[in-house]
């Protein structure tokens, strides 16, 4: 027998206040457990707008403290209720100034297991990052859950395949990727980038974007969200462009294995000619 693990995404578009955005998130969750996931994975900062498309410091007030804030308590029990590993991300006040990009990670039991907090932040138009966020300190941690070894990288952070391949030397079955994308600037790229790092190291990739077009800007978000395997390929079909859509797949744990002995990439690793790649 294969051994499963069915593994929920959830894409969403901006409700219009934060409450009615984490009941949406809550619902969904259930809705998944109810087909069976027992891991879920909802959308960067999942339960505001994107406010990274202006700078403006009244979206200080989004941020909570993790995991002692109100939101991650909610999540926990939400956890506990279905049985369900969840990866939760928010926007993070360690103190007053001190702010980040942070995926909560939450085992099935309800245990708080850990954070990731964003590398990489970005700084282009429609997408005022640093303004926000402080670059993550929390390195590319692996959670270990009651689905086995998981990992979980933001959006931007995609674009950079240091953290692809720790999570791979760590032994991650799953990295999940929530994000916040929009359709002029990135759509080309989203079909490539995640194939690509599933591929190179040998891991299923949870791909989440929302949808919608925001009142903070112009950035239409083009959902698409996915599951993609080892061999690089989409797990069922990708989401609407469109529409709120929760994916549930199975991913065959068996395959991680297969694809290891015939492209054997972590034996061929060269990390003694790679010094020079983390000069500054």
């Amino acid at each position: 027998m294969s051994e499963l693990v069915r593994a929920g995404l959830v894409q969403q578009r901006w409700t219009g206040d934060k409450d009615s955005m984490i009941a949406a998130s809550v619902d969904a969750i259930g809705r998944a457990a109810s087909q069976g996931a027992q891991v879920v994975c909802l959308q960067e900062l999942f339960y505001g707008p994107y406010f990274c498309q202006v700078q403006d410091t009244e979206y200080y007030s989004y941020t909570e403290a993790i995991p002692d804030g109100p939101t991650t308590e909610l999540m926990r029990e939400v956890a506990e209720r279905h049985g369900v590993v969840l990866v939760v991300p928010m926007y993070e006040q360690e103190q007053p100034g001190v702010l980040y990009n942070t995926a909560a990670v939450i085992d099935a039991d309800g245990t708080y297991l850990g954070k990731y907090r964003k590398n990489h932040i970005p700084q282009v138009k429609g997408f005022w990052e640093k303004f926000y966020f402080r670059p993550g300190n929390t390195g590319y941690p692996i959670f270990d859950t009651a689905v086995g070894r998981i990992g979980v990288y933001i959006c931007y952070d995609r674009h950079f395949p240091e953290g692809w391949r720790a999570f791979g030397l760590a032994g991650a079955k799953i990295v999940f990727n929530p994000s916040a994308t929009s359709r002029g600037l990135s759509q080309y790229l989203w079909r490539l980038e995640q194939p690509a790092a599933a591929v190179a190291n040998e891991y299923y990739v949870g791909a989440i974007n929302r949808v919608g077009v925001e009142p903070l800007g112009d950035n239409d978000f083009y959902g698409q969200t996915y599951f993609v395997d080892p061999r690089g390929e989409l797990v069922g079909e990708a989401a609407s462009d469109t529409d709120d859509e929760v994916v549930v797949r199975d991913l065959d744990m068996d395959k991680l294995a297969e694809v290891r002995e015939l492209w054997a990439f972590y034996r061929d690793r060269r990390p003694d000619s790679y010094s020079t790649l983390v000069n500054p």
